[in-house]
């Protein structure tokens, strides 16, 4: 499961998108399953109308969508990498995490008092991207110190100090790692680092409840940063999030409709940030339930089938395959057949986005 940590400064509506994201996941749990691990994290469905329409093909009995778990990490502030405001604790909980959600205060209110003073996402974000790059300076500054008296006769620790110098450069430079060229050898050498500036990232762009639908000057700014980062950028409105929790469901679609938008930004962010990671859905579906599987791209069908349970990769004979479209334009599964729509796939095939399967596989 995606683990996905909210960091931000204190008062930038961080919080109050979490208990959104958790109130929603609860308000919907007939159809998307949520708990609660501990305190500050959640688990919360991927929205998929898909699952929605196959179920009814199917008429299962149950629909499980894919899962995504969120931790409200405490506001980081300026110092965190030197331990100001408990930061080094904040900093080793985003270490923990897969992709990093980094909201962002775009919007203006007299009554929620910035901790700056005034809202600026460029600084805003200059803040946090330092303390993280420090945090991973003095961690490879660390490592590079472990690994000398090794290099003096090792051409492997040679190589590995090579590396996290240019690393070392680049974060002097103001650079996240994220940004940096890196082939697969110099990617295998940081892999156990967790370093927080090479972890991927979705900046939250939090506006007020009047710029959901058009975004403002301070959303095209955070844009201005993402794209030297290739990161996303999803509009939210963390207030509206918090209204939406609070209305029935029967009206919830006229409040945004009101707001020229057909969804709110948590949906989008919840989907973008399962997207993050290079992360595929195929779907199983009958009577008992319709059911959303996570992959990694490229996952071959064996590899798919594993995800289900070991004993299917192992046993592995072939899966009977259908597009998504292809069984919705159809109908049903039988007139998918008739169709020839329905392929018989080997251990070779790679998984596609939205593919429907049945695995065939020896006990």
């Amino acid at each position: 499961m995606l683990r996905a940590g909210i960091v931000g400064l204190p008062n930038v509506g961080k919080s109050t998108l979490f208990n959104a994201v958790v109130a929603n996941a609860k308000a919907e749990a007939a159809n998307f399953p949520f708990c609660t691990i501990e305190p500050n994290v959640g688990v919360v469905a991927v929205p998929d109308e898909r699952l929605n329409v196959l179920a009814k093909i199917a008429s299962s009995a149950q629909i499980i969508p894919a899962r995504v778990e969120f931790v409200d990490i405490a506001g980081l502030v300026k110092g965190a990498s030197q331990g100001e405001g408990l930061g080094n604790q904040f900093l080793s909980h985003i270490r923990e995490v897969d992709a990093i959600v980094h909201v962002v205060r775009c919007f203006e209110n007299d009554d929620i008092i910035h901790v700056a003073g005034s809202v600026d996402p460029a600084r805003d974000i200059e803040i946090i991207n330092i303390e993280l790059g420090l945090s991973d300076l003095a961690q490879i500054e660390r490592r590079i110190d472990r690994t000398r008296k090794q290099a003096r006769t090792s051409k492997d620790a040679q190589f590995e100090i090579t590396v996290l110098e240019k690393l070392a450069a680049a974060l002097n430079e103001g650079k996240s790692v994220r940004q940096m060229s890196l082939n697969e050898e110099e990617t295998e050498i940081i892999k156990g680092l967790e370093l927080l500036t090479y972890k991927p990232i979705i900046y939250a762009a939090n506006v007020s409840e009047d710029e959901l639908a058009t975004g403002n000057h301070f959303v095209e700014t955070v844009r201005q940063i993402a794209a030297t980062e290739n990161a996303q950028v999803v509009i939210v409105s963390a207030q509206v999030e918090a209204e939406l929790v609070e209305l029935p469901e029967s009206d919830k679609a006229d409040f945004l409709a009101s707001l020229g938008v057909e969804e709110g930004g948590l949906k989008s962010l919840i989907r973008a940030t399962y997207m993050l990671l290079g992360l595929r859905t195929y779907f199983t579906c009958g009577p008992k339930e319709t059911r959303a599987w996570t992959i990694n791209a490229g996952m071959s069908a064996p590899q798919a089938a594993g995800v289900i349970h070991s004993d299917f990769e192992r046993g592995f004979i072939r899966a009977e395959t259908v597009a998504y479209k292809d069984l919705v334009t159809t109908g049903s599964m039988n007139a998918a057949k008739e169709k020839g729509l329905v392929r018989s796939e080997g251990k070779e095939y790679v998984v596609q986005e939205g593919d429907v399967m049945l695995f065939r596989f020896n006990v």
